[in-house]
């Protein structure tokens, strides 16, 4: 896979200390985005997924203060099978991971790539969204634009996602029973 950089201590894109993997190469290309070295698919460094499940332990050994690990860009949808073996060997470890997409969860479901709906199903959080340079702000945590959203859990959402004829998105969501559901929309769940 193709990664920018790491940056091995972040107190910004997540909770707690993370260790944060910058992926390489991104479609989006939003005005204003923070990281525009990553935009370029040729850029960065070439690491197999073994090597940088290696490299993180290494790190995890000697920094025993890391909370998790946070995927950002670039784009890591691009890379989703090459970042599957990672994921799953940082949640093996019981730690969580936070992954940041110019998506929105609905247009993921709605292509159902099996691997990106892998990793998405797989990580603990999702951020989507592109980043908005009209909505930037300060003063929510984790998101540099207002459209973002922060989804605890994503596997609940990503295979149950309906899109309607009138742009109304409804998921199915908090089981209450075990034949019982609750439906909402996504800006309910989000609130």
């Amino acid at each position: 896979m193709r990664i920018h950089s790491v940056a091995r201590e972040s107190i910004v894109d997540g909770p707690g200390m993370r260790y944060v993997v910058f992926m390489q190469g991104c479609p989006h290309g939003c005005p204003g985005c923070h990281n525009p070295q990553t935009h370029d698919p040729g850029g960065g460094f070439e690491i197999g997924p073994h090597e940088l499940i290696a490299e993180f332990e290494r790190e995890l050994s000697e920094n025993p203060l890391l909370d998790g690990v946070t995927i950002s860009g670039g784009e890591p949808l691009l890379q989703a099978r090459d970042l599957m073996p990672f994921v799953a060997s940082v949640g093996a470890m019981g730690l969580g991971v936070w992954l940041y997409t110019g998506y929105r969860i609905e247009e993921i479901a709605g292509r159902g790539d099996p691997d990106e709906l892998s990793l998405v199903s797989a990580v603990d959080v999702l951020v989507d969204g592109r980043f908005e340079l009209e909505r930037r702000t300060l003063e929510s945590r984790f998101v540099g634009s207002t459209n973002q959203r922060i989804i605890e859990r994503p596997e609940l959402y990503i295979h149950t996602i309906r899109n309607f004829d009138d742009n109304r998105t409804m998921i199915i969501t908090d089981r209450e029973t075990e034949d019982n559901f609750r439906s909402r929309t996504i800006p309910e769940v989000m609130r």
